[in-house]
């Protein structure tokens, strides 16, 4: 019987679903392994291949001590297919097939739906290290870039994790999108990835960090509702990503923080007083907090336009059938069918935004998105916090959801963070005030400066309170040769 807790390290693929038992499927995955090191070598980390780095790996999916550090060159981090423990009587919590057996193997009308979920969520994962790759060399600590690796071989795995439900349940199709998911690049005009935030260049580490805090954040909610899934094998693969998705939005809130926290006390040993004095600021070495605004309108709104539209048939028949649903659904109190019922959705009417009464089983991306937001704000108050701590008289706040939008029901139209509508030439004229300018990105970028001394960090970004598996502040997180 196969121990579910602990990881098989017997295979050239750890894992925790007995592949040694299932030689078809585990022949089709280290047919794919070569390519995914061709990949990985192309399109990793730039420049760090051969560095040795201080590295989580999973050593089993017990929430109490799954993980293990060590150093590791990035190349051979033991990448694996890891499921939550199945749940014993497990049943489908929603939908029409609502109080029947979750399923174990994938039911034949919904298998072109389910795969287009998993590929959707699969290519996600690789896009995002695509992304970071340049990041290393420019990375404001040592501390800075083993987070950064860890995010990206992370996102490896959850490659592997939708990869091999593809090659496990998908057969010859399944093998077909597991190379397409290879093929694919982040921003390539002839293969780009299936979501237009994943085709964003990631050019700095302030983009870096709102990405791991609202995009990841984004993901977070993917996963969890695809964690309700009647088909338990995704249900499973998705409770243990989870895990590890965690550790991505701390990297992005923290890093943020860390970077208010800096600047805020950039401002006080330099007696600035006005947050506007952007000159002022700026000449300190730190990013002014208008432009962390601005950083943040554009992550936000392009992670609103990854839940789609916000009446959708898709989503309807996604949880119809049982394979997707909503935010903590078990904690739901309704009928989990959603056959009546109505959920207020945001839309534009007679050239004004207004609230409209939808059925609340097409306006299920509209939930979800709105759970997101309540999330997001939660943690922008945690930043706004550290602002408050320092005395400067300066906050944040989350854009209006019809600012910026490029899918939706605000697609095309122009609005400022406050949700007032502009004319295009206002919008033309303004829209420097609201969104990063070149300006703006040229001087984050001349802060861009590596340090890569233990224990140092840029000049505009504070140390973390405590290390990685509470290391000292002068620990060696990167050995570079």
């Amino acid at each position: 019987m196969i121990d579910i807790q602990s990881v098989d390290y017997s295979t050239q693929i750890p894992n925790n679903v007995g592949l040694t038992e299932d030689r078809q499927v585990l022949r089709a995955l280290e047919r794919w392994h070569p390519g995914y090191l061709d990949w990985w070598q192309d399109m990793g980390p730039e420049g760090y291949q051969e560095a040795l780095v201080y590295l989580r790996t999973a050593i089993s999916v017990d929430p109490k001590g799954w993980a293990k550090f060590d150093y590791v060159r990035m190349p051979e981090y033991r990448w694996g297919v890891l499921l939550a423990p199945k749940e014993e009587g497990r049943k489908v919590n929603f939908g029409a097939h609502l109080g029947e057996p979750a399923w174990q193997e994938v039911p034949g009308e919904y298998r072109a739906m389910l795969r287009r979920l998993i590929v959707v969520q699969g290519d996600t994962e690789p896009a995002s290290v695509e992304q970071q790759r340049h990041l290393g060399k420019t990375a404001p600590s040592l501390y800075d870039m083993r987070n950064l690796f860890q995010v990206n071989v992370e996102e490896g795995r959850h490659l592997w994790a939708m990869v091999y439900l593809l090659h496990k349940y998908f057969g010859r199709d399944g093998r077909d999108e597991a190379d397409e998911l290879l093929r694919r690049r982040s921003g390539s005009e002839d293969a780009p990835r299936m979501l237009g935030a994943f085709n964003e260049a990631t050019p700095d580490w302030l983009s870096f960090f709102m990405f791991t805090f609202f995009t990841d954040r984004d993901g977070k909610m993917q996963l969890e509702s695809l964690a309700q899934s009647g088909f338990d094998p995704l249900s499973r693969t998705c409770r243990f990503m989870l895990t590890e998705e965690a550790h991505h939005m701390f990297v992005g809130e923290t890093g943020v923080g860390r970077t208010i926290q800096r600047t805020c006390e950039a401002m006080k040993e330099a007696g600035i007083e006005d947050a506007n004095e952007i000159d002022k600021i700026r000449a300190r070495g730190v990013v002014d907090l208008p432009t962390l605004q601005k950083k943040m309108n554009l992550h936000y709104s392009l992670s609103l336009d990854l839940f789609g539209s916000e009446v959708s048939t898709n989503a309807a028949n996604f949880y119809n059938a049982g394979l997707k649903g909503r935010f903590h659904e078990t904690r739901i109190t309704d009928d989990h069918r959603l056959t009546s019922g109505t959920y207020p959705v945001a839309k534009f009417v007679d050239g004004e935004i207004r609230l409209v009464d939808e059925p609340a089983l097409t306006a299920l991306n509209m939930r979800l998105r709105d759970n997101y937001t309540q999330d997001c704000a939660k943690g922008v108050e945690r930043w706004n916090k550290v602002i408050e701590k320092t005395g400067v008289d300066f906050r944040l706040a989350l854009p209006h959801t019809a600012f910026h939008r490029q899918i939706g029901e605000f697609k095309g139209v122009k609005a400022n963070p406050k949700g007032e509508l502009l004319g295009d030439a206002q919008w033309e004229k303004e829209r420097d005030n609201y969104l990063p300018s070149r300006a703006d990105g040229a001087f984050i970028e001349s802060l861009m400066k590596a340090e890569m001394r233990p224990g140092q960090f840029a000049s505009w970004i504070a140390p973390p309170k405590v290390g990685i598996d509470n290391k000292p502040g002068d620990f060696e997180y990167v050995k570079i040769d």
